[in-house]
């Protein structure tokens, strides 16, 4: 998905207390980072923040901590900015300054955004870190055949987060495209990952999540309207 620059974003994303700039630097120590010492829930390529914000709001007095990933400053920016309207802090996203900013930003506890490849991100987790769920929502789809290794659930890229993953840990993944489901269940088999659920229609599916709610996401919000049914599954690395 394509944004436009923010020239805002990098300065916002400088002050706050909830960004990382440098990921690489806790990779077995992102624990150290959060008041709480709990397992951890990452959201791979986290756009514009929606779903991350409104799922660390549901699970604030949960023990449970996440982190978000993005690559462009202008993603992140606006994730910052719709953490801030989920937690009561930012009235508006218009709205340029927040008074006592800084100290109030401090308030969001159980959430992270940083910035990195993807494509890298075995570099800045580990085993220590006690990663128990990856989030990907709507990936790129990466139509051509010479460039599925860019997928995110493709087996190179499942093959990484096998490196950090808990025992049992699990991945929840939501698409519209056909083509990327279907190739998908393909890449969990190979990759040691069982499919504990899946489904071609989640909004008709009950209970899909095992009891958590469905956030919708901006493009799950668009697709749907346009008449395109979800494709979800849920899959668990299972034991080498």
């Amino acid at each position: 998905m394509r944004i436009r620059f923010k020239p805002w974003a990098r300065e916002e994303l400088e002050t706050s207390p909830f960004y990382i700039d440098n990921p690489q630097d806790y990779k077995d120590k992102w624990k150290n980072l959060f008041k709480k010492n709990a397992p951890i829930y990452v959201e791979l390529g986290c756009g514009k923040g929606n779903f991350i914000a409104k799922l660390s709001k549901n699970n604030e007095e949960k023990n449970i901590n996440f982190i978000a990933i993005d690559l462009v400053d202008a993603m992140l920016g606006l994730a910052k900015r719709n953490l801030e309207l989920e937690y009561g802090i930012r009235t508006t996203l218009e709205k340029e300054e927040i008074e006592n900013e800084i100290e109030k930003q401090k308030a969001i506890k159980n959430v992270k955004l940083t910035r990195y490849d993807i494509s890298l991100v075995s570099n800045i987790f580990g085993k220590e870190d006690n990663i128990q769920r990856i989030y990907i929502n709507f990936c790129n789809p990466w139509p051509r055949g010479k460039h599925h290794k860019k997928r995110l659930t493709h087996t190179r890229q499942l093959m990484q987060y096998k490196e950090f993953l808990s025992d049992n840990g699990e991945i929840f993944f939501k698409t519209d495209d056909d083509l990327l489901f279907a190739d998908s269940l393909i890449y969990f088999e190979k990759s040691g990952f069982k499919i504990e659920k899946k489904t071609y229609d989640l909004k008709n599916e009950k209970d899909f999540w095992n009891g958590e709610e469905n956030i919708e996401t901006e493009h799950e919000k668009m697709f749907q309207k346009e008449g395109i049914k979800i494709k979800a599954l849920i899959a668990e690395k299972i034991f080498d």
